[in-house]
């Protein structure tokens, strides 16, 4: 990420979002808003003094609620750039007009509270979308207390707590009590293949990093015994399904195949019920701590971004691409890539695969002298067309535009844009408009084809 900072063909705008897209591959009008940092990034050292002081404290979000964070905060310790933001909806001069204790000790004077927010319209040649993806809400599970009890955790707060530079130091402690957590039950496929509460698809990675984190409790605490209640293990990879029998053989791993039914807070420790189908039993553990492998899902905005974009979209708000095998990294619009979880859960070999392809893929727009498209575009008849702009209704690819020419409204086609789909061929009642290749004219002459070679072959026989 550093470096990536101080490459000079590479402009990083954080805090910014996309509010708008124009254009065409190659000529694409991305319109930004750059929000208001209330810090001078030109001024600023990233000495921190300004982090210490600030006494207004809330939910961090890196640390996903397991600790806390200043109104006046960098989103995780290595952020890129090493530039502080004022969350403005929690800082006291903001929400109360006193304090400014920030602007006080920073020695460099970079605090702005004037400062707003800025719009700026770029042009670019490509765009590679990778949008990442969000956790399912655990608290629509109740019976497994998520949300109520403070001692059961996601996969993703369990890898906080065991950062050392996260919430707790490194320690794996009940955030209830901060008492050391010997007992660990994880439970797989919380909200993964489940079609009543939750999602219908599995999420893919959580077999694995549910693996991998029992092999770190292990690891770095001796006493720690862990137990993962699964459905099915589905370690898909290079020496995955090994991974998951180390597990159990090396570090003691219980796996027990089985959902669970309820999870009890009494107070001291959790009851977690459950089942071993394979034993035929009813289980009960006496756990320290609960971790839930809760279902990858998209972002919440994915879908207006994908609407923003004119990329299709499945019905969980995952984009999809032209072909999952052919095309994987390609969007129906051409210069626009999409790479990583946007698409669908994949694991890190995955999301760097994807995004070493798309990089590959501009590379290869970029290195070429002129565009090479399909030659079955659309073609706009001029002296036909009425200018009832049916065909820019149907058009899924944006690909047609009004335009006058001589006086008259009429359509015009961007070739970059058009993918051949007929939508609008079909549609146009004056006969304007056609696809390159199949025309009326020429599909008429196919099928006639066939027969005049027959009358041909008659006549010839018939003259014999």
């Amino acid at each position: 990420m550093t470096e990536s900072s101080h490459h000079e063909n590479i402009e990083l705008l954080t805090y910014s979002e996309v509010i708008d897209v124009k254009g065409f591959v190659g000529n694409f009008d991305v319109t930004i808003r750059m929000r208001p940092r209330s810090v001078d990034m030109s001024r600023c050292t990233g000495c921190g003094d300004c982090l210490t002081k600030c006494p207004a404290k809330v939910p961090s979000e890196a640390d996903q609620g397991l600790g806390t964070r200043r109104a006046i905060y960098k989103p995780f310790s290595n952020a890129v750039p090493n530039v502080p933001v004022i969350d403005r909806d929690h800082c006291i001069y903001f929400t109360k007009g006193k304090c400014q204790i920030c602007q006080k000790v920073c020695k460099a004077g970079a605090i702005n509270y004037e400062q707003e927010e800025t719009i700026r319209t770029e042009k670019f040649g490509a765009i590679i979308v990778a949008t990442g993806f969000s956790l399912f809400d655990i608290s629509k599970y109740g019976e497994y207390g998520g949300g109520r009890y403070k001692d059961v955790i996601t996969g993703l707060q369990l890898e906080r707590m065991i950062d050392p530079n996260g919430p707790t130091g490194g320690r794996l402690v009940r955030p209830s009590d901060g008492k050391p957590a010997k007992s660990v039950v994880f439970v797989q496929c919380v909200g993964s293949r489940d079609e009543v509460k939750g999602m219908a698809y599995c999420s893919k990675v959580c077999c694995m990093y549910t693996a991998k984190q029992a092999i770190l409790l292990k690891d770095h605490f001796p006493e720690t015994q862990s137990y993962v209640f699964y459905i099915d293990i589905r370690a898909t990879g290079k020496n995955y399904e090994e991974f998951i029998l180390r597990a159990q053989r090396e570090y003691g791993v219980v796996y027990l195949r089985g959902r669970v039914s309820k999870i009890h807070d009494p107070g001291d420790k959790l009851e977690v019920y459950g089942a071993d189908t394979l034993a035929g039993e009813s289980v009960k553990i006496n756990a320290d701590l609960v971790v839930l492998a809760s279902a990858m899902v998209p972002n919440p905005d994915a879908r207006d971004l994908a609407r923003m974009l004119n990329i299709p979209y499945d019905s969980y708000g995952f984009y999809s691409e032209i072909h999952p095998k052919l095309q994987p990294v390609e969007s129906i619009t051409r210069g626009m890539f999409i790479a990583g979880a946007c698409t669908f859960p994949k694991d890190i070999p995955d999301s760097v695969m994807m995004g070493s392809a798309a990089a590959a893929k501009v590379c290869t727009l970029f290195a070429a002298d002129e565009l090479t498209v399909e030659p079955k575009l659309a073609e706009v008849a001029v002296d036909k067309c009425v200018g009832c702009f049916n065909c820019v209704d149907v058009c899924p690819y944006d690909a047609i535009q009004k335009d006058t020419v001589s006086g008259r409204n009429v359509a015009r086609v961007i070739q970059t844009l058009c993918q051949g789909c007929g939508n609008c061929a079909s549609t146009c009642r004056s006969g304007a408009l056609d696809v390159k290749g199949f025309t009326d004219k020429a599909i008429y002459a196919q099928i006639s084809a066939p027969f005049e070679a027959d009358e041909e072959e008659e006549n010839a026989y018939a003259g014999a």
